[in-house]
Parts: C-alpha cells; structure tokens; sequence
C-alpha cells in the first residue's frame, strides 16, 4: 500500500456523484469521504439508496476511506437517543459502502458555557458510540470542530485518553486548529499523533482564511514531512473549503465562509494540487 493515500470530500466538486466520480477519476483518485450524496446527507440515505451508490462506485472504481458523517454534530443538550440511532443506521451504510471508518465530532457546547460543564456528559455519550461501533466492528474517527467540546487539542487528548478504545480514533484537521488559534504543529501534533489515524488536507492563517495546503499556518508540508518517515500509510482527504457548495451552511458553525465564491472542479483541483505540491518535494 502507498504510504499516503489520497481521498476527498468530493462533494466539494458537485452535488452529483456522476459529477464527483468522473473528476476523481480524471484526478486519478481512488477513493472519497461521502458526505454530500446527490443533493442528501450520507447520514439520509435510506439503505437502498446506499446500495445504488456502492454500484455506481464499483462502476467507476472509487472506495470510500471513511463515512464523512455529522454524528456527534448536535448540542450536548439534546437527546442522545435518537442520535444513537442515527448512529447505527450510518453504520448500516458504512458497511453497504465497504468502508472501515465513520468520521465522528464531540458535540457543540453550548454558547458561554465552560466545556469542562459538559465535560462528562460528552465522555458518557462519546462511550455509549464507541459501544456501539465495537460492536459492529467499525472505528469512529473523532475530528477537531469549532465549538464542539474537541475543539481544543487539550479535550481531543482528553477524549481518546478517557474512552481508550481502538475504535475511536483521531481525524486530525489542521486549518479547523489554526482557524480556532491553536497551533496545529508543532504543538496539535505532538500531542495527539499517538492516536491519529486520517488527516483531512485543509489549511488556514491563524484565526483566518481557509487556504490551500501548504499556504497556511497548519504546519502540513512539517507533518507529512514527519510521518512519511514512518512504515503507516495514512488516508490523506482533501477538504479543500475554498469555495461554497451545497450543504456548506450545515457544516459550518459560524459565517466566515459565507462571502466565498462558488466551489466545483477547479478549486478542487488547486486542493489537489497543492497537495502534490507538497507530496513531490518530500
């Protein structure tokens, strides 16, 4: 297996997946993060839809790496019952797509409130997941979000430290640090890179713009740097966020991408290739 291995939020090209699938396939990428599918949610598919998807990736040769899910993306005061639920049917489609791993985030902390306040609600709620994950033989990936309790890169260590389970593990993004004043490397990194399993390629200036790897202050050309020197391949996935697309406005939990232009093939492309900018000069 190559050490890193390039996938991508493809829905950042188009809605469509006809649309996305032929562009990997042009990129000669093999593999995708579904998140946005045909105008839904990876998380709304019924189990049907799912199957048709897996058909159509057969068809163009695409895998998926991980399920670009929002679980986890609630307030800690809602119900967790439901969710729990949602949980299980996005695990449905996990295995439908053939993939090992459900990108997963630690709940939005409420407006004001210290996250230490919901600090045991998030590892009661984030154990009952990875129960059943374990139990249906599937990893959840945590990543690092704006305003959710794992947004510092104190509470993800003190996530993987507390539930210290093989099946939740770390989806380190560095512009979703940066972007929220943390330093992603060297700092980020070292803390964390005993639990990292994936890396989402997004890049940001510090409490800034959204830019493309290599341009920020991510420190991404330093981390690969770093770990190409280790025998683990990694999935690299593009999550270029240069440019709006559909379901952009559900993702993010402020304004700040509001005023970009509209995203498709060719900033895509850029994500791409400054990511093979930096892959070349190691």
């Amino acid at each position: 297996m190559k050490k890193f291995i390039i996938s991508g939020f493809s829905d950042e090209i188009s809605s469509n997946t006809t649309e996305q699938f032929t562009h990997l396939n042009r990129l000669g990428i093999e593999w995708f993060e579904p998140r946005g599918i045909d105008g839904k949610n990876i998380s709304e598919l019924t189990l049907e839809e799912a199957k048709a998807i897996k058909k159509k990736m057969d068809d163009f040769n695409i895998r998926a790496s991980s399920l670009g899910s929002p679980i986890g993306k609630i307030s800690i005061t809602d119900p967790i019952e439901p969710h729990l639920e949602k949980l299980k049917h996005v695990i449905k489609i996990t295995k439908i797509l053939d993939a090992k791993n459900i990108r997963i985030f630690s709940f939005y902390i409420p407006d004001g409130d210290s996250p230490v306040k919901w600090r045991d609600e998030v590892m009661e709620r984030m154990e009952k997941m990875v129960v059943i994950a374990e139990n249906e033989g599937v990893k959840l990936l945590h990543e690092n979000e704006s305003k959710i309790y794992g947004e510092s890169p104190e509470n993800c260590l003190d996530l993987f430290k507390t539930i210290n389970s093989p099946f939740l593990g770390c989806v380190f993004d560095p512009a979703n640090f940066t972007y929220n004043g943390y330093e992603s490397y060297p700092y980020a990194f070292e803390l964390l890179k005993d639990y990292i399993d994936y890396y989402h390629i997004k890049d940001a200036k510090m409490r800034g713009d959204i830019v493309p790897a290599g341009m920020g202050d991510g420190g991404i050309d330093k981390i690969l740097a770093e770990i190409s020197k280790t025998e683990r391949p990694y999935f690299l996935s593009l999550e270029p966020h240069l440019g709006k697309f559909e379901g952009l406005k559900e993702l993010e939990a402020d304004d700040r991408l509001e005023n970009l232009p509209d995203a498709g093939a060719g900033t895509f492309g850029i994500a791409f290739n400054a990511l093979n900018k930096i892959l070349n000069s190691l």
